[in-house]
């Protein structure tokens, strides 16, 4: 039930985000929405079979096997075994930033990544709870809707920066201050879809992770570790709009309006329900 959920949520996602994009694009007149037609479909296909390699590219994830993947390797192929799903491939980033997450459009297309400040930071009780928890997310087929989340907002912010410093209805008599509000309409808007659609997958994520992993104290002293940390060392990755597919978000702060934007639930309640899972 939960994978098919997430399918329409994908739906939703692509049908949504290419509405904006064409209304964007309507503010260059008829010429404008033609182009916009292209590029909302050639941007929707382009998501959905390359989203995770972007993904995994803008990390610089480096591939491990069983030769270079030592007990990373070896934690995923036994917790995926146990989840039921196909080994997904398993990256290694070089950021001292502790963090992980899992990509890909389908569990036979899945792949888990860690960085290096993860594998640092966190013992082996800890690591399998996370690594169950991104596991959980292919196995609900979270990784597809969160991916395209990730490509598709990512573009339509520099869409909104391109139409901003062009000064989009300047042309054809158009009112610019209208052409602005559009594009920024559109960059909120997909802000926070994505969030939306994010924060309630992690309850459900860290619930199956818990039961992956057989039970939940290592992934809560995970999150209560990677959390700390995450507020004293930043991750620096080129495109924000990726947050949304971590363990815990990155460069999170208290900032009431940035939390309209936040892709994770706080780490206190995503605790606090795991204490209460029924393994």
């Amino acid at each position: 039930m939960t994978a098919f959920v997430n399918n329409v949520k994908t739906a939703v996602l692509l049908g949504g985000l290419f509405g904006l994009v064409l209304v964007v694009g309507s503010q260059f007149g008829q010429g404008g929405l033609i182009v916009a037609l292209f590029i909302g479909g050639g941007m929707n296909l382009f998501a959905f079979f390359f989203s995770d390699r972007i993904a995994i590219a803008s990390m610089r994830g480096r591939e491990l096997d069983e030769t270079t993947g030592g007990d990373i390797y070896r934690m995923t192929q036994e917790l995926s075994e146990r989840a039921g799903l196909p080994m997904p491939r398993v990256y290694l980033c070089p950021h001292q930033a502790p963090n992980a997450f899992a990509t890909g459009r389908s569990p036979s297309k899945a792949a888990v990544a860690v960085t290096q400040g993860a594998v640092d930071l966190l013992d082996r009780q800890e690591m399998e709870g996370v690594i169950a928890h991104e596991l959980a997310h292919i196995k609900n087929r979270d990784t597809l809707t969160s991916t395209i989340a990730a490509t598709v907002a990512g573009a339509l912010a520099f869409l909104a920066q391109w139409g901003f410093f062009l000064g989009m209805g300047n042309r054809q008599g158009g009112n610019p201050l209208i052409g602005i509000v559009v594009v920024i309409i559109a960059a909120v808007g997909a802000g926070l879809l994505k969030a939306a659609i994010s924060r309630s997958r992690e309850f459900v994520a860290d619930a199956d992770g818990a039961r992956i992993a057989g039970s939940p104290d290592g992934l809560i002293s995970a999150l209560l570790k990677l959390d700390a940390v995450s507020q004293r060392v930043p991750l620096q990755q080129p495109n924000p709009a990726q947050n949304n597919l971590f363990i815990i978000e990155p460069l999170s702060g208290g900032n009431t309006v940035l939390s309209l934007f936040a892709t994770h639930p706080a780490t206190e309640k995503r605790v606090a329900a795991l204490r209460s899972v029924q393994l």
